[in-house]
């Protein structure tokens, strides 16, 4: 927004007000600048009490915004002489700001108008003048400063300047500025936006009323929405705060508060003096709040605020956080630095959570909990989302990254150590296992062209909030593990321990961390990992059997088959019969002369990669991969292993580095697995195989998910139809998602049972013969004997809608309408779109379940439709369920170039960046396809399977 010259202060006194001014500074007069601040703070109180609106229908009193005439884009406000040319240009177009001056002290008086939505403040900064300069750079954006109201060192400046799209303002002296400290003072005014960034309004309720908070929400950049920052991580600085807010409200930040003053409506709070820390992890709200409080074993005092009357849901929270803190301190070796740890969750707040220095925000669905309605998964994923904050304590706020570059100090630390103590927390929770699920995902994405290193460069300020990504967060993470995985538990910890200790309330890069830890250990790492973050991708390990030993080989690995280069120091960990062996692969080649005892038949069962640390795929010879498949049937493997082999196996294959083939006899040695995580994932790559299998190999796409329906019927024949008693939640998902996936591969006897189940529901609405969990199921069947001429059960399943009360039943109707192959029904259900049948904002959930068989149908209507959706259907939603349900079922570069074309007006940045990841899998599976139509021996693969006792 642009600059604003405030209007003249408003001359008032009394006694009030001295009192207000001693609340600042008791001794006012020991100089010249600080009773100049004082009068300045004085008169603006005053003003705003002035100008404000007096007395809301609640009767709580706000200050108000000052107003005042435009300020254009580097406008330069000079009283004294006139510009010379270029001499405030040198700072424009930077990255960084200059390092000649570092601020060392803040202190911050604000006076928030939640009636106005507005603030006002004052700030003085105390700057250490380190090198030679007539200038002072710093950030600022989105508020109006007072520019007769700047002063350093009793001087004001000559020139003050605003450059927005750097997003600073330039002050420039007449003389030279003497080295040491000075004060730099201002008054500035802003707006509490509706952004969730800088300093930002929520709503919350109280006694039946919506109303406002005050919030702040300041990384990466955004502490200079609120005051006049450095609002770089590594100009560490202390800060003491001062709010001015309504009498009846309550205020929260980093530290506890030392002093409250009530002065009628107006209530003066100050917060003792921060630690050194940055900027961005400043943090403020003001609201009416409910707390429940807990301390920690060192007498750390933890406490979870909430809405008025629903502290009760923050007790899990809280149990949780004060074991993390003990924990954490223990693991460090240095204790958490703050006297309190306060956490609350906010209604309008963008990340799940932020790890303001000993005041942690989170959104509410993401820290509160009501146990009356948990389930275990709702609780687990509430205690990541708090361990990975207050590891944060630690990695990020007490030891803070040098620069956004090094982002991955913060939050790869902070995911890893998150895991890493709930393990120790909960370790009947397997956690790892979502760890690993993370690292899955993110192996995906660094194998794609465009991918970008740990360390990302950055270019602008602009693309700061843009790195947060799976790369940072869950990359970082791993080979952090694998680092602990290679050097040992008791190791890692001693040399991290170390780390915290050498930079503590100071910032670190990741040159720093690897010196620490080579000092520590003894080993090279800095050798060792610096490709890890330096470069992206990572390798596909090739394990070969060469008499009594075996060969390795690294190559770059790619799914897409883009050219990718790149060689890694690689911490293998590899079991080998009854041994296991840790060592670097630093070069391409490495030849293991021996693996340990041999079994009786000469051969042993070699696995890399123990309990799936490590940051790269591993493909097998036809050898070793048979006897891991023998290992598998013979249940040899934790979860996490299971996960990890067939996960390589499938990723191998798509990126034509293996068969289907292979894939497919490692997924038959799945057929009597019963874990429920294994299951889950276990079908999701049985649903991506019988997929492609229909555009690849037309002629073997029913036997190939016939075998697929072999390796699903035992554990459904387990669990069968009906709910067991005593069984868990997991339980009942898990025959959902096989009753659902037989049904949709085209198992008979499933179809058959889910139709019957189906018509006794239709006769008696009252019988028990479907649970929500198997109705999906049901109704997919019915939808897979559906007909233009046999419609009866389609007739059947509209009434249900129309009848149903219920929402979710009423959207797991929608849900199956499209995964029929009757090209007539597809277009009657989609036409429902239009109709009065379905609710407008329902309307979208026909579209979310496009089967395969219903894609090109689907695509079509909506080309000849699009207008008349896009008046049913909001284009947000519309868009949304196209690019990520729709497009990923096709399979032809000829599709890929069309859908690209339709959608070329549509502008927006994060439904591009969506598309167009979308797109590369359409196109990552046609390049599979040609692979695996080129297989010569896929048939005899699959019937021998098929045949196989």
């Amino acid at each position: 927004m642009p600059y604003r010259t405030p209007t003249s202060a408003v001359r008032h006194t009394s006694k009030f007000g001295e009192n207000f001014i001693l609340s600042f500074h008791p001794s006012i007069a020991s100089t010249a600048r600080v009773a100049r601040m004082v009068i300045l703070k004085f008169l603006l109180f005053i003003h705003i009490i002035i100008t404000s609106a007096t007395t809301h229908n609640d009767g709580r009193q706000f200050v108000s915004r000052e107003q005042g005439g435009n300020l254009k884009r580097s406008h330069v406000f000079m009283p004294k002489q006139t510009k010379k040319a270029n001499s405030t240009d040198q700072f424009r177009r930077k990255l960084r700001l200059p390092h000649f001056a570092k601020p060392r002290h803040y202190e911050i008086h604000l006076y928030p108008n939640l009636i106005s939505s507005t603030f006002s403040g004052v700030v003085e900064i105390t700057v250490e003048i380190l090198d030679h300069t007539h200038f002072l750079v710093f950030n600022v954006v989105d508020l109006t400063v007072n520019h007769a109201s700047i002063h350093f060192k009793d001087q004001a400046p000559n020139k003050v300047v605003f450059f927005k799209d750097d997003q600073i303002m330039v002050i420039g002296f007449g003389k030279e500025l003497q080295l040491g400290e000075g004060v730099l003072c201002m008054q500035f005014n802003g707006t509490l936006n509706d952004d969730m960034r800088g300093f930002y309004r929520s709503k919350y309720q109280y006694k039946g009323k919506i109303m406002d908070m005050a919030v702040t929400q300041f990384e990466a950049v955004n502490a200079r929405r609120c005051f006049p920052c450095w609002d770089e991580p590594d100009f560490k600085a202390k800060f003491k705060i001062i709010l001015v807010i309504p009498s009846e409200l309550e205020a929260l930040s980093n530290v506890p508060v030392s002093s409250e003053m009530v002065s009628g409506p107006i209530k003066t709070i100050q917060f003792e003096e921060s630690p050194l820390m940055s900027t961005y992890l400043v943090a403020m709200v003001v609201g009416i709040f409910d707390f429940v409080e807990g301390v920690t074993s060192q007498g750390t005092k933890v406490r979870v605020y909430t809405e008025v009357g629903k502290s009760g849901q923050g007790k899990f929270a809280l149990d949780v956080g004060v074991k993390l803190l003990d924990f954490y301190n223990d693991y460090f070796g240095t204790s958490y630095a703050l006297p309190k740890l306060d956490m609350i969750g906010i209604t309008d707040f963008s990340p799940i959570g932020m790890e303001n220095y000993g005041l942690v925000t989170f959104h509410v669905p993401d820290l509160l909990l009501d146990e009356s309605s948990s389930t275990p998964n709702k609780q687990q994923e509430i205690v990541v989302n708090v361990a990975h904050e207050l590891a944060h304590q630690w990695f990020g706020d007490l030891v803070t990254m040098e620069w956004w570059n090094h982002l991955w100090l913060n939050e790869g630390f902070a995911t890893w150590m998150s895991y890493y103590a709930i393990d120790y927390l909960f370790p009947q929770w397997n956690i790892w296992i979502g760890f690993v699920e993370g690292t899955i995902s993110t192996l995906r994405s660094d194998s794609l062209a465009g991918s970008h290193p740990i360390e990302v460069e950055i270019h602008h300020i602009s693309e700061i909030d843009g790195i947060f990504d799976d790369i940072i967060y869950n990359k970082g993470g791993t080979i952090l593990r694998m680092l602990q995985s290679y050097l040992g538990t008791e190791r890692f910890q001693k040399a991290l321990a170390a780390y915290i200790k050498k930079y503590a309330y100071s910032n670190a890069n990741t040159e720093d961390l690897w010196d620490v830890l080579e000092a520590e250990t003894g080993e090279p790492l800095k050798d060792y990992m610096s490709a890890w973050t330096k470069q992206p991708g990572y390798p596909v390990i090739n394990v070969k059997r060469e008499g009594k030993g075996i060969h390795l080989e690294q190559d770059p690995f790619s799914l897409d088959g883009s050219s990718r280069s790149g060689l890694w120091d690689v911490p293998i960990t590899l079991s080998c019969a009854s041994s296991t062996k840790k060592f670097i692969l630093k070069q391409k080649y490495y030849n293991l002369d021996s693996c340990g005892k041999q079994e009786k038949d000469g051969n042993f069962l070699i696995k890399l990669n123990i309990n799936e640390t490590g940051f790269y795929r591993v493909k097998y010879d036809k050898e070793i991969a048979a006897k891991l498949q023998n290992a598998l049937e013979t249940n040899m493997f934790s979860s996490v292993e299971k996960i990890g082999i067939v996960e390589n196996a499938l990723k191998i294959s798509v990126a034509r580095k293996d068969t289907l083939s292979s894939l497919l006899y490692m997924l038959y040695a799945y057929r009597e697995e019963a874990n429920y995580i294994v299951l889950k994932h276990l079908i999701d790559i049985i649903s991506v195989v019988a997929k492609v299998s229909i555009d690849a190999t037309p002629n073997l796409a029913g036997e190939i998910k016939q075998l697929l329906i072999k390796v699903l019927q035992s554990p459904t024949v387990k669990l069968g139809w009906d709910p067991i008693n005593g069984e868990d939640d997991h339980d009942a998902s898990l025959r959902e998602m096989l009753l659902v996936s037989l049904v949709e591969l085209g198992h008979n006897k499933s179809i058959n049972e889910g139709v019957r189940r189906f018509y006794a529901l239709i006769h008696d609405h009252n019988t028990s013969i479907l649970s929500p969990h198997t109705r999906r199921a049901a109704y997919l069947s019915v939808m897979q004997i559906v007909s233009s001429t046999n419609r009866s059960g389609y007739d059947a399943l509209r009434e249900v809608y129309k009848n149903s009360t219920d929402m979710e039943e009423k959207l797991r109707v929608l849900g199956v309408l499209l995964s029929c192959r009757d090209k007539d029904v597809l277009l009657e259900s989609l036409n429902l779109i239009l109709t009065n049948e379905i609710p407008n904002q329902d309307a979208v959930h026909v579209l979310e379940f496009t089967s395969i068989d219903a894609r090109e149908t689907t695509w079509n209507w909506l080309k000849e439709n699009w207008d008349r959706v896009l008046e049913v259907v909001p284009q947000s939603d519309l868009l949304w369920c196209i690019v990520n349900n729709i497009v990923p079922l096709f399979t032809s570069n000829d599709k890929a170039e069309e859908i690209s074309k339709f959608f070329t007006n549509y502008k927006d940045p994060k439904f591009q960046t969506v598309l167009k990841r979308n797109l590369n899998d359409v196109l990552i599976s046609m390049r599979w396809i040609d692979g695996i139509r080129s297989e010569p021996e896929l048939a005899q693969t699959v019937h021998e399977l098929l045949h196989k006792a």
